[in-house]
């Protein structure tokens, strides 16, 4: 049992190691610094600490958009969802599959936003 789930905190993924626990606790309590609501803390620590899995090779899958794009430390919200441009459309088209879009790949990147947004 790790130091984090002996002070009574469970581990989000069992599959992580101390490594990746740590990250997730220093990335969650820098999003609740910024001023972020813990479950929004919560969520950004678990993609950054999953993207990261996923570049390097640790986890048992991965999309192609967490795997070819550059790490969330080196992006640091040059594409945050509420930037100028908002998600790519690679983004976008992983939202669409996950909500089943019909018609999704031949969707222009604005197609594609008016549909995982409704």
């Amino acid at each position: 049992m790790s130091d984090h789930e002996r002070k009574g905190n469970t581990v989000p993924q069992q599959a992580w190691s101390d490594k990746r626990e740590r990250q997730y606790e220093h990335v969650k309590e820098s999003a609740e610094d910024r001023g972020e609501r813990e479950g929004r803390a919560k969520e950004i620590a678990a993609r950054t600490v999953n993207k990261n899995r996923a570049q390097s090779g640790e986890s048992d899958q991965a999309s192609p958009v967490s795997t070819d794009d550059v790490s969330p430390q080196h992006r640091g919200g040059k594409r945050s969802h509420s930037g100028a441009q908002g998600r790519t459309k690679a983004q976008l088209y992983e939202d669409a599959k996950r909500q089943g879009v019909e018609g999704r790949s031949s969707m222009s990147k604005a197609e594609l936003q008016r549909a995982v947004d409704d």
